[in-house]
């Protein structure tokens, strides 16, 4: 089919992702109508796939896919869990309809429920497990393009591809190449350029691996953070003399007044005898003080009584402490 045409030959780097993603690797048993795209026998009993052959149907596929005018009449299905990403990234780059998961029964052939629909188009990636639309395609008429491997059923298929279907790098590969080569036929994008859209994003990711992925780069990214964290030292604490002795900081570097002298000198009670006329009693417990005061009454006998006192080097604070 693509003998003739240089541009639509298979190139060296796309033989090299499909060996890498054993494609060419087919099951033990075979199917009477797919031992044509046999190539060879290994002796340990395993089909070898022939990639010309594939080729050639995947460049009849993308034709068959680019030559419908609106592409949501095109439907892609997957049933199996490690099919599901490829047929999602199919449908998004491509532009064509989706059913990813369970296929509802009667979604070809029953016109009363709601999710009916009308295919012009089917493409489904393993004829066995995808039974049930290909069953429903047949009655309605439907053209079914497949990904089949050597032992897969080829019943109501119109066009199988024959590859490893069975692989989940295999068929996103398959997936990949499949959708570019229909916008290379739409002209969407060059033959000379490579395409932007890497092959990993069609394949299946266990979702245990990622979170554990995800794990381990949450774990790298705290660690580098420690990293960084410990580079920084802090600045010694600096020493500015002995401020744990320093009780006072009001009378700090003054000399003692001679009335602060006597006061000290004088007994206990002397001191608590002014004490006893405030109104105001000053105590530990602050819950305890729930009158209110006037600070400016109080300011009055007080400053009287050290009126008789020598003056002292006063901060503006209380000297009720």
């Amino acid at each position: 089919m693509s003998g003739g045409h240089d541009c639509l030959a298979i190139t060296e780097d796309d033989i090299t992702k499909m060996l890498a993603a054993t494609t060419h690797i087919g099951s033990d048993n075979s199917e009477t109508t797919m031992e044509q795209y046999i190539f060879k026998k290994k002796t340990d009993g395993i089909n070898i796939i022939n990639i010309k052959k594939t080729w050639e149907k995947l460049l009849l596929a993308a034709r068959a896919i680019a030559a419908v005018e609106n592409p949501q009449d095109v439907f892609v299905v997957a049933t199996r869990p490690t099919t599901q990403r490829a047929v999602l990234k199919f449908a998004r780059y491509v532009g064509c309809s989706s059913i990813a998961g369970r296929f509802t029964p009667g979604a070809f052939t029953n016109q009363i429920q709601a999710a009916f629909r009308e295919p012009r188009l089917l493409l489904i990636t393993d004829p066995r497990a995808d039974h049930q639309p290909v069953t429903e395609g047949s009655y309605a008429n439907i053209p079914i393009i497949a990904f089949a491997n050597i032992d897969s059923p080829s019943k109501f298929v119109d066009i199988a591809i024959p590859c490893n279907n069975k692989s989940p790098q295999s068929i996103g590969l398959m997936w990949w190449m499949l959708a570019r080569e229909v916008l290379r036929l739409r002209g969407s994008i060059s033959r000379d350029l490579p395409w932007e859209i890497m092959p990993d994003l069609f394949f299946y990711r266990d979702p245990e691996e990622a979170e554990k992925e995800e794990r381990e780069r949450a774990e790298a990214a705290a660690e580098s953070q420690q990293v960084k964290q410990a580079d920084f030292a802090a600045p010694a604490k600096e020493e500015w003399g002995a401020d744990e002795a320093v009780t006072d900081w009001s009378a700090d570097g003054q000399p003692p007044a001679p009335g602060a002298a006597a006061a000290a000198a004088a007994p206990p009670a002397a001191v608590a005898a002014p004490a006893a006329g405030a109104a105001f009693q000053v105590t530990e417990d602050w819950a305890a003080q729930t009158e209110t005061s006037d600070w400016a009454a109080q300011s009055a006998p007080v400053g009287e009584a050290a009126a008789a006192a020598p003056p002292a080097n006063t901060w503006g604070g209380s000297s009720q402490w």
